[in-house]
């Protein structure tokens, strides 16, 4: 483990910048709200604000992005294919670690299966993050019952803990190691790994204290959730709830669902797109014919939750869909983000 001092920062953000696009937290001039973004210079950024409004999987797996392009010769009937690389090295820099648990978790859907997805894989590769643990919890998490914070274990380049002075750095690769090496960064000492785990424990004490805003009885709403003991009445409520918007899915982390389509240009070239999509949403689910075997929306919103909370969801990616950063529940609104929707789950099994 090395350390790093606070007001060597910028060294960090200007060696960084000359092979990478920076993205980082930022807070935004007009809401005032902390936003992932691009991050020009070094002043920007704030590794101590809060987690920000959105998540950074857009770096990795951006709302609209084309894919590839095509063009269709009627009179030979060939199709000539381009692949569309246009793809930038980035880095994430302060990246919380439930949003790390987050980008593991779409690792292992686009990835860890039987199809591998290439432009995903392309971002992947060029990629280099910098991780920042969470010394105190925010009102809207709940990590800790999700087992994604509030510091990363794996996943990481280079992790950040703050200390006061500066900053321990813990090493997670190759390429970590040889920017810790390029900025001749010393050793924090024999100490470092017990300081480390004090101020770890101290930011778990605090969630009953700080963290007010959500709690989630994860264990046992996911053994209602597989066995299906969750009555047709809860859902129902839920699902009146429900606006659907999409905007629980569009802030989760973990949430991977897209859409492709084809668009077509006057030039002769054809874009095959890629954006988000929702599970909230009725067209997500139609078929041909008009048929939709998940109209009703509590059907869609059981089906979210079940991917987030299920056992079979989590034997899948060697764990929870949800991270615990508590996005679903602070833009929800119809109150219905997955701690509400964990807690009449527990009211059904109680009676409270």
């Amino acid at each position: 483990m090395y350390f790093l001092e606070k007001a060597k920062l910028p060294q960090l953000f200007e060696l960084l910048k000359r092979d990478y696009e920076i993205y980082g937290p930022v807070q935004d001039e007009v809401s005032g709200e902390v936003i992932f973004d691009r991050v020009p210079e070094s002043s920007g950024f704030d590794l101590e604000a809060p987690i920000p409004y959105n998540p950074p999987k857009f770096v990795l797996f951006p709302h609209f992005e084309e894919i590839l392009k095509y063009r269709y010769e009627r009179q030979t009937k060939r199709v000539a294919i381009e692949r569309i690389n246009l793809l930038q090295p980035k880095v994430l820099l302060g990246l919380r670690s439930c949003d790390l648990t987050g980008i593991l978790c779409l690792d292992r859907f686009f990835l860890g299966q039987e199809f591998v997805d290439e432009v995903y894989l392309e971002h992947r590769k060029k990629l280099f993050i910098i991780s920042n643990t969470c010394v105190r919890p925010f009102p809207q998490c709940f990590c800790v019952c999700t087992d994604s914070g509030p510091s990363a274990r794996e996943g990481f380049d280079l992790n950040l803990t703050y200390t006061g002075p500066g900053y321990l750095v813990e090493v997670g690769s190759k390429k970590g190691q040889k920017l810790v090496e390029e900025m001749i960064l010393p050793e924090a000492g024999l100490e470092a790994s017990r300081l480390k785990k004090r101020i770890i424990d101290d930011s778990v004490l605090s969630f009953d204290r700080v963290a007010l805003e959500n709690k989630a009885w994860i264990s046992r709403a996911t053994n209602r959730l597989t066995t299906g003991f969750v009555r047709p009445e809860v859902w129902e409520y839920i699902g009146h709830q429900c606006f659907e918007c999409g905007a629980c899915a569009f802030v989760c982390p973990t949430c991977s669902c897209f859409n492709i389509e084809d668009v077509n240009f006057r030039t002769g070239d054809t874009y095959r797109v890629r954006t988000w999509d929702s599970c909230s949403f009725e067209g997500y689910t139609k078929m041909a014919g008009d048929h939709n075997p998940r109209k009703p929306v509590e059907d869609r919103r059981n089906k979210r939750f079940f991917c987030k909370l299920s056992y079979s969801q989590s034997k899948k990616y060697l764990r929870p869909g949800c991270v615990g950063c508590g996005r679903c529940a602070r833009v929800c609104p119809g109150d219905i983000g997955l701690p509400n929707v964990v807690t009449y789950i527990r009211r059904e099994i109680t009676g409270d």
